[in-house]
């Protein structure tokens, strides 16, 4: 990607916001690790319902945030608009204080808000978005014990031909990994499906971090790559599964490395990045998209 401005560094993240003891906490909040999820990756139709419900508020707060990409807006605002939105839905925002790996500080914000070549996790921050910033926002509603989870990319303002593309090919990446979640058919096909699509337009899709399980836990441990992973991520697709399908697709190499902040991901060549998310349920005919506004 041809850059439009510097390389994104880090800002000044603002006090951690409050969320109402009314409204009910994931387990793992104020725990130094979240809790492993044994409970499997198949539910009824009762939880089913829940995450529906969930995956709405999700759904709904993206849709709501990405109004609010433009230039000038900070990242922070951004958060503190997703925040709101999710807590006057009687939601918990998932990633508000999710525990960091290996000791690592939880994550202190409401959404991820990753600009450019961050690849994920961004913390929101003093960040000042600008004109043709590719802003990936990651929201995820907690609510009735289980989670809805979603990612979408906004271009702010007019943007260039080139991340209009980008973005363009990382949603129907996505939408065809969807599509490839039949029953009876192993996972590592939705991967085998994006990483083809992705190719043809000279992306990468990037493997260190994939899709997953998802429903009373945030992540259950289900691997959902994103990429051509067979023979392993053998796992086969039945119906009553809830997972999410999240590619991130690069426009120049997926090699990345973590900030020192425990969470923030980059692209090693400051290349650019575009990702989409959704929840989905197997059923019988094939997959359907829970987290729709």
């Amino acid at each position: 990607m041809d850059p439009v401005r510097e390389s994104i560094v880090k800002g000044v993240v603002s006090p951690m916001r409050d969320v109402p003891r009314s409204i009910g906490r994931p387990p793992y909040v104020g725990q130094r690790r979240a809790p492993r999820w044994t409970g499997g990756d198949v539910y009824d139709a009762e939880t089913v319902e829940r995450i529906r419900i969930s995956g709405r508020i999700a759904a709904q707060a993206l849709a709501e945030v990405g109004k609010a990409v433009r230039p000038g807006v900070t990242t922070d605002e951004l958060d503190r608009i997703g925040h709101e939105f999710v807590l006057d839905h009687g939601a918990y925002p998932s990633t508000l204080g999710y525990p960091g790996s290996a000791g690592r500080p939880p994550f202190p914000k409401a959404l991820c808000t990753s600009v450019n070549e961050v690849i994920c996790h961004g913390i929101p921050d003093s960040t000042v978005v600008r004109e043709g910033d590719i802003v990936k926002v990651d929201i995820t509603a907690f609510k009735n014990g289980v989670h809805g989870d979603n990612c979408g990319s906004f271009i702010a303002g007019e943007g260039s031909d080139r991340a209009k593309q980008l973005v363009e090919v990382a949603h129907e990446a996505m939408m065809r990994g969807i599509k490839a979640a039949m029953p009876g058919r192993e996972v590592n096909v939705i991967g085998r499906v994006i990483e083809k699509y992705a190719a043809r337009f000279g992306y990468e899709s990037v493997r260190s971090y994939t899709g997953h399980g998802v429903g009373p836990s945030f992540h259950t441990g289900l691997v959902i790559p994103h990429y051509d992973a067979a023979p392993h991520h053998d796992d086969v697709i039945v119906p009553g599964m809830v997972f999410t399908v999240e590619p991130m697709l690069v426009d120049g190499s997926e090699a990345n490395h973590e900030w020192d902040d425990g969470w923030t991901v980059v692209t090693d060549d400051g290349s650019w990045v575009a990702q989409f998310e959704n929840t989905i349920l197997v059923t019988e005919d094939g997959p359907e998209v829970l987290t729709k506004p």
